[in-house]
């Protein structure tokens, strides 16, 4: 009989936050839960906001048509709440930092964790690199001839460290208000892009569903919804940043839950219902639409806003566009080093990079990975970009591999969980149509990554193509190999899994009653957030 058939929940000794926090070689020693509740219900939202909706969300109307790209994003979006509700039922159980790569090791196998997690701290390292280079062209639309952009990168480089290394705190408050300002934006299109179709602004009158009908709802057919399908899931990547905040959360088991049950709202609200407005209100045979040059003016928020007759829609859509960059930065910089940290606490990384310092911030992981970005900077600001291409290559495909480990993670931990014998009513959230959500997230993630290069096949061979499109894959694949090779772990069986190494039982939690909780403005915060 296993030791864990037979050990319940009330059965195991309560441990306090602290003591366990405290603790010597525990996973979360040294880390503050600084984390409120409004902190974690703004990153989640953030998370699901970025240029991916701001810049890119026209090209796929273009490429698939207004109902083609619908149907795509709607498919993202219900895989990416079911890889968010596996993440949940994991995280409230043992909120710790750098989370899914540590319950990959834990209930799948060593290498898989080993694997995943240098090569989501690589792809976050290489994002914080990303943001700044964009950051420092969407400075150029105001005024190129101030600084170059190089210094553009440093300056806003050293804004991003300073915010993460202060402590968890001071980054969540950023991210609240990055994320306040992403979202009142989104809303102000949502009901411009109302106003628009049904004719009560701008010169065009009233639109309907003009365009579903000329020039139709469908462009390439098949090929062009699966095309969008590819493209919308890059811009959904970063929700999965709930759970490494677990870790710094002040009250998990309340907080995450609450965060992942809203991401569903989020998604409807913020993606499937602007791109159906998109859809109405621009045709998808506009060529502005591409937006090849990335550039604002002909962003789909700014043809929106110019249908309606606001002059000022392309300035405003680009000092958006900036927060929401520098949002991505900081949140890249939270990431890479929180993963780091957890990867050296667990003897995957040198364990010199699992120091924090007193506010509670990992300052040699966070050095480390700034390191890292600088040198992927260089590549993109020298030579001809294709090494810098291979980067972003690399960034796309880990949040596919990222989200079907969070799934193949979850299946395990549950079977695992049930296998010894513990009850499930223990569990403080519990993943919505379990087993359907972790198979179905594992296996979209899976077609998704090896049809995305499947263009390089239909007029012919493209080599080049072709490595760019699954060259994101060898670094994953590398890793896992060469773990398996040298420090030959084993799979980890369902009875071998570890429930309650560094579980914490109870929280010293805060009483966070709002005062104006019953006020119509914060009822209304609350829906939304």
């Amino acid at each position: 009989m296993s030791k864990y058939e037979v050990q319940y929940l009330e059965d195991i000794p309560i441990q306090d936050s602290k003591s366990v926090e405290d603790g010597p070689g525990n996973l979360q020693q040294g880390v503050h839960r600084g984390l409120h509740a409004r902190h974690v219900q703004m990153i989640a939202m953030g998370g699901t906001i970025g240029t991916g909706l701001f810049l890119a969300s026209g090209g796929n109307i273009f490429t698939a048509g207004p109902l083609g790209a619908l149907i795509a994003y709607v498919a993202i979006g219900f895989m990416v709440f079911c890889v968010m509700t596996c993440l949940g039922e994991m995280t409230t159980f043992l909120p710790v930092s750098g989370s899914f790569n540590h319950y990959a090791a834990r209930f799948v196998d060593p290498a898989f964790g080993f694997a995943l997690g240098w090569n989501y701290w690589f792809s976050w390292s290489c994002a914080i690199a990303t943001e700044l280079s964009a950051a420092s062209l969407i400075i150029g639309y105001w005024n190129s001839s101030v600084l170059p952009s190089w210094a553009w990168c440093l300056v806003f480089l050293v804004f991003l460290f300073l915010l993460n290394i202060v402590g968890v705190r001071v980054y969540g408050e950023a991210e609240y208000w990055f994320a306040i300002i992403k979202v009142i934006t989104v809303i102000v299109f949502i009901i411009i892009a109302i106003l628009v179709d049904a004719g009560a602004v701008g010169s065009q009158g009233p639109i309907g569903f003009r365009y579903y009908s000329d020039p139709g709802p469908f462009v390439g057919g098949f090929q062009g919804t699966v095309s969008v399908l590819l493209s919308a899931g890059f811009a959904f990547q970063g929700t999965e940043l709930v759970g490494i905040t677990a870790g710094e959360s002040k009250n998990p088991r309340k907080t995450v839950p609450r965060a992942i049950r809203n991401v569903f709202w989020r998604i409807l609200l913020f993606y499937v219902i602007a791109i159906f407005l998109e859809g109405l209100v621009l045709p998808s045979n506009d060529p502005l639409l591409l937006n090849t040059a990335s550039d604002v003016r002909t962003a789909p928020f700014t043809l929106v806003f110019s249908k309606a007759g606001i002059s000022v829609g392309a300035s405003l859509v680009n000092a958006v566009i900036l927060t929401s960059v520098l949002s991505a930065g900081n949140s890249a910089m939270y990431a890479s080093s929180r993963v780091m940290m957890a990867l050296a606490r667990e003897g995957k990384a040198p364990s010199f990079l699992g120091y924090t310092n007193k506010q509670g911030v990992p300052i040699l992981s966070l050095c480390f990975s700034c390191v890292i970005a600088c040198v992927c900077l260089v590549a993109a600001l020298v030579g001809d970009g294709q090494a810098f291409s291979w980067l972003m290559d690399i960034t796309g495909v880990a949040g596919f591999i990222s989200w079907m480990g969070i799934g193949a993670s979850h299946f395990r931990f549950r079977k695992a969980y049930v296998a010894q014998g513990r009850r499930l009513e223990d569990l403080p959230y519990r993943a919505v149509w379990y087993p359907f959500s972790p198979l179905f997230a594992v296996g979209l993630c899976v077609l998704i990554i090896l049809v995305q290069g499947y263009v390089n096949f239909t007029d012919g061979f493209n080599a080049v193509g072709f490595v760019a499109s699954y060259i994101g894959i060898v670094p994953f694949v590398f890793a896992y190999v060469g773990y398996k090779l040298i420090v030959r772990p084993k799979v980890v069986g369902p009875l071998e899994a570890d429930f309650d190494t560094g579980r914490i039982i109870r929280y010293e939690e805060e009483d966070e009653v709002d005062p104006n909780a019953d006020k119509w403005w914060m009822k209304l915060y609350n829906i939304i957030a």
